[in-house]
């Protein structure tokens, strides 16, 4: 409310103001009133408020302030998707900042936009605007400085602050989507947001839960090995931290400081957006306040890494005076803290004197030719004893200082202070001290809080995963693989031309005892909880129930997952000879996935007795955990459509749960099923979260086996143009264990399970590593398809190449692809009995040589991990190949588009 007497004030200085502009001038008057009152630190709160309100309707955001923005939202499919557009008004840039940060664009944060108005129609109104400001105001005058600034809020034609844009769509959006920013921000090495400022409601959050899920893995000197490979979340792992700050003004740059200090080599990384970037100079409406943080991780080359260890560097947005909470939390948090300033004022000097106390090292970053130099003397030898420096702290840097030796200089510091005993804070350390400072974090709300309670009652019964396993989810293992055995026979009886009734009465027995061992079990303790979780009414507290649940379990793996990429690849097993069908490809960590699978055998076994007749329907007890894993679905979690610990697929767990989505979908149950396969490692998992933002695992240290779906809606304005209402895309995982040399029983289950999820498909990625490495299952899955005349949509996904000048399909390559086939595939041929009939696969329906089947991904990273960036070059490809799968099915050569209620006649004929 304005002060009283600003009315009678406002019309004496103005008295032909427009209605439209009274807001404003009001605002205007009032500061001045209060001014003239001494009542300045009050008004200051209504300024900010007034630039937050206006910059949210800028942006179009005002409307998520109550019913915050989600993460499905952001992840619809839209018109918009299909295309490589660029924002044209200021309500454009948060929905291309979210598709670019979802691609992982290395450009996301650019906001510039391309006008769609008439060339004379904004700036008249900002011109005549002007004027009046002139009349009323002096120009000379420090308030009308304050005034002018306050007047210049964005316009629809100004470009937007990228800092004020990402605190803007922080603040609209809610706690998963948040997440979900911070993670793929972390992939293109954006620095990240730690103190997200809020004027709005006058407080500030410090955002743990936004960075809860972050894993960085590095390797620490001596070279590397496998002692000195690291894995660990940012969250949980301690390490050094140091602050960089302004005081007043500053001639030099922190961001750009910091980005020469983070970068390896002679390339600059732009981690912290600064002000010689395109925008860089546009002023900060909303987001002064705002602390940033990145780390460096080594790894393990002496020659390359800037620090032996991670490091973790902070930087403080606007002028510690304005801001001293966040600066007294970097005080308390930091190793060091460095201060950049022109000008030292009795002001800073009083602000200084009062970190008396602390123990945190001071040092300072000086240009004293543009500032007072003898004051600057005069206060820093006050500040010596009292911030326990000498000389050795100060250091100056001016126009003509060489860059690069001052930077190793300021490497050469942190080295010194990282050699010494000093402070080593996890981020959840740093969010206990923003806590008693007063700040909110953003982990304490109380649905996160008890999901995390349900969480911690499940994992600290679990001293061993194995041994849990085998204890608690009872349903696993030896009983269900046995039952899986004994359905895969039974079925294939049915095909056979005059099956032995003896027999087929047998494998009854069999699978009926089997299941009534199964159904014998209660639900341990464990998944009664687990149930409890995601039946809660909350869908706020189910989302962190499972999202705690992923990092708890994760929290207990086994030790051997935690080793570097390259010795994992010593625990495959050998192929060729006898093997254990079940036998993991590598160690499979326990998971989310595990408790779901459990109550997956609870509704088997219990179906399976009801369908003999051995219970009656009303005494069921699990007949409701279809529906509660649809849910999941629903809110974007993958579940397991194949289970990886026996390769087979339950197929009444998978029907029901297709049954619960139909019904809770209603009228919107049209789908396009999407898959990708291709041996692992080949960033197939990559590929589709970067082309739809999905969540399936990737790596091969923490990827479970079996093939995971997720559900991706199509936004209802666009539905009737693509033909379905939902993409369901399905992620082989490991399934598919490469090119074999000789043709034994996991051949064959592989082979039926790349047939499987093709024959489910629309459409098909296949993802390989190199020309020649179309995996032999996948082969033999293409001559089986063509007997039925299922005939998806193929895209062949090259990654990784080394020649990656040319994102386009190459001749020579696809020459090598449709050319006659080896002994490999001969061998695959010979088991479908093709014989000397086998053709090139040139001659498969679906290889058209004259259409652009064949896509070569630039590799994934722009630099050398674990500091490299995600490659612009893969963004964009990325992009084209979705724009191209998008395409085809719109225009029908995806195959004909299915309801769900076709899809579950399809999973049980194939």
């Amino acid at each position: 409310p304005a002060s009283p007497g600003v009315d009678s004030y406002l019309g004496e200085v103005a008295p032909e103001i427009k209605a439209s502009e009274r807001r404003t001038a009001v605002a205007i008057a009032d500061l001045e009133w209060r001014e003239m009152e001494g009542d300045d630190c009050e008004f200051r709160y209504g300024v900010e408020r007034s630039r937050f309100q206006e910059m949210l309707s800028l942006l179009g955001l005002e409307t998520y302030q109550v019913q915050k923005l989600s993460l499905q939202d952001s992840l619809q499919i839209s018109f918009d998707s299909m295309k490589n557009w660029a924002p044209q008004v200021p309500k454009d840039l948060p929905w291309n900042f979210l598709r670019k940060l979802q691609a992982l664009n290395a450009d996301a944060r650019n906001t510039t936009m391309v006008l769609d108005v008439l060339p004379d129609a904004r700036p008249v109104e900002k011109e005549s605007q002007m004027e009046e400001e002139i009349i009323y105001w002096d120009p000379a005058d420090d308030l009308a400085a304050d005034i002018y600034s306050f007047s210049e809020l964005p316009t629809p034609d100004t470009p937007v602050n990228p800092l004020d844009l990402l605190c803007a769509l922080l603040l609209s959006s809610d706690s998963f989507l948040q997440q979900e920013i911070v993670l793929k921000m972390a992939l293109c090495q954006f620095a990240l947001p730690l103190v997200l400022p809020d004027s709005e409601n006058h407080y500030h959050t410090f955002l743990l839960w936004a960075m809860r899920g972050m894993v960085r893995t590095w390797w620490s000197q001596p070279p590397r090995g496998v002692g000195s490979f690291r894995e660990d979340s940012v969250v949980s792992s301690r390490v050094p931290a140091f602050a960089f700050v302004r005081m007043d003004v500053s001639s030099n740059s922190k961001s750009q400081l910091l980005n020469a200090v983070l970068s390896a080599g002679h390339r600059q990384w732009d981690c912290f957006w600064h002000r010689d970037l395109h925008l860089g100079t546009n002023a900060r409406e909303i987001s002064d306040g705002l602390v940033e943080i990145s780390w460096f991780f080594p790894c393990g080359k002496e020659d390359v890494d800037v620090f032996p260890e991670p490091v973790a560097f902070l930087n403080l947005r606007g002028d510690i005076g304005s801001h001293w909470l966040q600066f007294k939390l970097l005080t308390e948090i930091s190793s060091a803290v460095f201060i950049l300033t022109d000008n030292i004022s009795k002001k800073e000097y009083k602000l200084l004197y009062s970190m008396k106390e602390s123990t945190t090292k001071y040092y300072f970053i000086l240009s004293p030719y543009r500032g007072k130099r003898n004051t600057n003397l005069r206060f820093l030898n006050k500040l010596i004893p009292v911030l326990k420096i000498d000389h050795s702290h100060v250091l100056v840097k001016v126009s003509s200082t060489d860059s690069d030796s001052f930077v190793k200089r300021i490497r050469a510091i942190v080295g010194n202070v990282l050699r010494a005993p000093c402070r080593r804070l996890s981020v959840e350390d740093m969010a206990h001290v923003a806590r008693k400072l007063g700040l909110r974090v953003d982990e304490d709300c109380e649905e996160c809080q008890k999901a995390k309670d349900r969480m911690e009652r499940i994992t600290r019964k679990i001293k061993d995963s194995d041994a849990y396993r085998r204890d608690e989810l009872r349903l696993q293992g030896d009983p269900w693989r046995k039952a899986a055995q004994v359905e895969k026979e039974f079925c294939q009886l049915q095909w056979a031309v005059d099956p032995p009734e003896k027999h087929r009465a047998e494998l009854r027995r069999r699978l009926l005892e089997l299941r009534m061992q199964q159904n014998g079990h209660d639900p341990s303790s464990g998944v009664q909880e687990f149930i409890s979780g995601i039946s809660s009414p909350s869908p706020s507290e189910k989302q962190y129930f499972l999202r705690w649940m992923e990092w708890g379990l994760a929290r207990v793996a086994q030790p051997r997952l935690r080793q570097p990429p390259e010795t994992l690849l010593t625990l495959r097993p050998k192929h060729g000879g006898p093997t254990d069908l079940g036998e993991p490809l590598w160690p499979e960590p326990l998971g989310v996935e595990h408790f779901l699978r459990e109550m997956g055998q609870f509704y088997e076994a219990e179906s399976c007795l009801v369908e003999a007749g051995r219970l009656p329907a009303g005494q069921r007890r699990f007949a409701h955990f279809p529906g509660l894993a649809s849910e999941l679905l629903l809110t974007g979690l993958p579940l397991e459509l194949i289970d990886g610990s026996t390769l087979s697929m339950p197929v009444r767990w998978v029907t029901g749960l297709l049954k619960e989505l139909h019904t809770r979908l209603e009228r919107r149950s049209r789908l396009v099923v999407l898959s990708a396969l291709g041996v692992p490692c080949t960033g197939k998992s990559t590929l589709l979260n970067t082309m739809f933002g999905l969540r399936f695992a990737t790596g091969r240290s923490c990827g479970p086996r079996g093939a995971f779906m997720q559900l991706i809606t199509v936004a209802e304005g666009f539905s009737q143009d693509l033909g379905c209402d939902h993409i369901l895309v399905i992620d082989s995982g490991g399934l598919i264990g490469g090119a074999l040399t000789s043709a034994g029983d996991r051949f064959e289950l592989e082979a039926s399970l790349a047939t499987l999820l093709m024959g489910l498909s629309n459409v098909t990625v296949i993802s390989l590593a190199e020309t020649k490495d179309i995996p032999a299952a996948i082969l033999h899955a293409f001559l089986r398809l063509e007997k039925t005349g299922h005939m998806p949509n193929y895209q062949f996904v090259y990654q990784n190449l080394h020649d990656v000048s040319v994102p386009g399909p190459r001749p020579r390559d696809k020459r090598q692809l449709l050319d006659p086939p080896g002994d490999l595939s001969r061998a695959a041929a010979q088991m479908e009995k093709q014989g000397d009939g086998f053709r090139a696969l040139a001659g498969l329906a679906f290889c058209d040589p004259e259409k652009q089947h064949i896509w070569h991904i630039p590799g994934l990273w722009h630099g050398a991990p674990p500091m490299a960036a995600v490659s612009l070059a893969y963004s964009e490809a990325i992009f084209e190949l979705k724009r191209c799968l998008l395409e085809n099915i719109r225009n029908g050569l995806s195959n004909q588009n299915k309801n769900i209620q076709q899809l579950i006649e399809l999973v049980r004929r194939l």
